[in-house]
């Protein structure tokens, strides 16, 4: 490792695992002390994440006592609270992660703030633009952070930096599509097919919501309208039937800065584990980048392209910071989500991390989610407000 690659990763280390602040003022040595709800894949993810950053687990709470006791044996958390009420009554918790249900989050997310804590919500931060836009307003003066963590790959950063800084010109294209393949068939179930739990959008709101984020926030151009349509491949599953929520998404998206693009969205995608996938054009160059292949950013000239590694010594400073390992040591997911809960952690001692998602980015996603659905539904654009 080269020594400025190797300090990069030192700076990055003192930054996000140590002297952080907890609500009380004092430093913690003591550590910021966090508790989980939830008890599902998405807990797990938040508290390996916050192990990384030397949190302390104070504690799980799920829909049951049970469920409770049985999340934390197997997160290896010491204590299982007996309600949402006993957790927050707990003086000693700084900040709660929200990894329940979608049709819980708003509730959840604002007894959090209304308790004095911090808060993590996953997404969709809320099932209804009213309920996200309460959420905004009781989260000031806290910090509430929304996990889009792909913005935290190395390779998006710098695919965000050739737009920031004019490298890569005016954008002029958008064509970006996010594919899974885990609801392929009518055999497979979740409660997110459940409009009554997972929402009106099923679809869109898990994985287009992130696709979304991801355009403005490399882009730095904010789409302004949509027009899109939808379909729902199987009306009932195992255990659900009369599905109203979508299984594939197509949208065409117009941005404030002129910008067409286009977006395919689907869980029933096969061969499609995860892949998050966009190609942005720009005047000078175009930038490509795929989640499934997180190491490289496609760089599109005229004359010689480019295909960039994740190297610090030849990246962005931002997106230097991300590089936790150096090149030819792959990086992914896991890693992305800890360096979005480093950054929500230092919010919390005070800093302000670039581009930290925030409770309106959440809101931000909400709104479009809903346009995408008016959009499918009416036949019509939908203008973005």
């Amino acid at each position: 490792m080269t020594e400025s690659a190797s300090a990069r990763e030192s700076a990055r280390g003192d930054a996000t695992q140590g002297g952080l602040t907890r609500r009380d003022g004092s430093r913690a040595g003591e550590r910021l002390r966090v508790a989980i709800v939830g008890g599902g894949f998405m807990a797990e993810v938040h508290s390996r994440a916050a192990r990384a950053s030397r949190a302390d687990l104070a504690g799980v709470v799920s829909s049951t006592a049970e469920r409770s006791a049985a999340a934390a044996e197997r997160l290896g958390i010491a204590r299982a609270y007996g309600s949402l009420d006993e957790l927050l009554a707990d003086d000693t918790v700084d900040v709660v992660h929200v990894t329940t249900p979608n049709a819980l989050h708003a509730k959840q997310a604002g007894a959090v703030l209304a308790a004095g804590k911090h808060v993590i919500c996953e997404k969709p931060l809320a099932t209804t633009t009213a309920d996200a836009e309460e959420l905004v307003r009781a989260a000031e003066g806290r910090v509430a952070t929304v996990p889009f963590i792909y913005r935290f790959h190395p390779m998006v950063r710098e695919a965000r930096h050739r737009f920031a800084s004019g490298q890569a010109g005016h954008v002029l294209s958008i064509n970006a599509s996010y594919l899974q393949d885990w609801l392929l068939g009518a055999g497979d179930d979740n409660w997110r097919v459940d409009a009554a739990q997972g929402g009106r959008s099923r679809a869109f709101a898990d994985i287009g919501s992130h696709l979304v984020d991801l355009v403005e926030f490399v882009s730095g151009d904010r789409v302004s309208r949509v027009s899109a349509t939808k379909r729902t491949v199987f009306a009932e599953r195992a255990s659900h039937s009369a599905i109203t929520t979508e299984d594939a998404v197509a949208v065409v998206v117009e941005t404030e800065g002129g910008a067409l693009g286009t977006l395919l969205v689907s869980q029933v995608a096969p061969g499609r584990k995860n892949r998050l996938w966009l190609e942005i054009a720009g005047t000078a160059e175009s930038v490509a980048f795929d989640q499934e292949q997180p190491e490289t950013l496609w760089v599109g000239r005229r004359a010689g392209s480019l295909l960039v590694p994740r190297d610090a010594d030849q990246l962005s400073a931002d997106a230097a910071r991300l590089c936790v390992v150096p090149s030819g040591h792959p990086q992914g997911y896991q890693d992305a989500f800890n360096a979005f809960v480093a950054d929500s952690y230092a919010a919390v001692a005070g800093e302000e991390p670039d581009g930290l998602p925030r409770f309106t980015d959440g809101l931000r996603a909400v709104r479009i989610t809903d346009a995408v659905l008016d959009s499918a539904e009416s036949g019509t654009w939908i203008e973005m407000g």
